[in-house]
């Protein structure tokens, strides 16, 4: 039986998107590995995203439910960060799985994170330490990449966003788009958890 990873993700304007794909991209890589990407629902209603110029999310990616991550052999969790910590939607629907958290439904399971900042200093180490407590309370796994990925964790003469966390990218006012070393680090994120995931199953 494949080894069932989920990535799950929020995404406003396409970027977390982008490497949610990379990272399944990697996952899929590891033979006896079947990723699945999922979003969370939107909070914000069609007039407010209208007004953020917001692009229409992918209809090809299904909506999951908090009950739907106990199919799951491990879970990436990927979101934006707003003010140092994860987006909101994404919140919003953590603070569904209260029920999976009274079962403890989700313990045992791995668990990483992926995300997208604005800016240099703008949460890419601070996103995933303020959600590490989701894990936590679920009593999951967590598994970052450390420096597995290797030179490309030292890159200085190029802006690259992602830490030991997990990946991660810049989106700056929206323009920048991943580039190939992020890319590259959401591929290795996703196959050094399949990995991991795996020998746990």
């Amino acid at each position: 039986m494949a080894t069932k990873i989920y990535i799950v993700y929020y995404s406003t304007y396409g970027h977390v998107e982008k490497i949610a794909q990379e990272i399944k991209k990697g996952a899929d890589s590891v033979e006896g590995v079947e990723a699945t990407l999922w979003q969370v629902p939107e909070t914000l209603s069609q007039e407010i995203l209208d007004k953020m110029r917001a692009p229409p999310k992918n209809s090809h990616v299904p909506i999951i439910t908090p009950n739907q991550l106990t199919e799951a052999d491990g879970l990436l969790f990927g979101f934006p960060t707003r003010f140092g910590m994860m987006a909101s939607q994404f919140k919003a629907f953590l603070d569904g799985t209260g029920g999976l958290w009274r079962t403890q439904a989700l313990a045992g399971k791995p668990a990483g994170l992926f995300t997208s900042t604005g800016a240099q200093g703008g949460g890419q180490e601070t996103t995933p330490l303020t959600s590490i407590t989701q894990f936590v309370h679920h009593g999951m796994i967590y598994v970052p990449t450390g420096y597995t990925l290797g030179a490309g964790m030292y890159e200085l003469e190029k802006v690259m966003g992602g830490s030991p966390y997990g990946a991660g990218t810049y989106a700056g006012d929206g323009s920048r788009q991943p580039t190939e070393l992020e890319l590259a680090h959401a591929f290795h994120q996703g196959k050094y958890f399949a990995g991991i995931a795996k020998k746990l199953k």
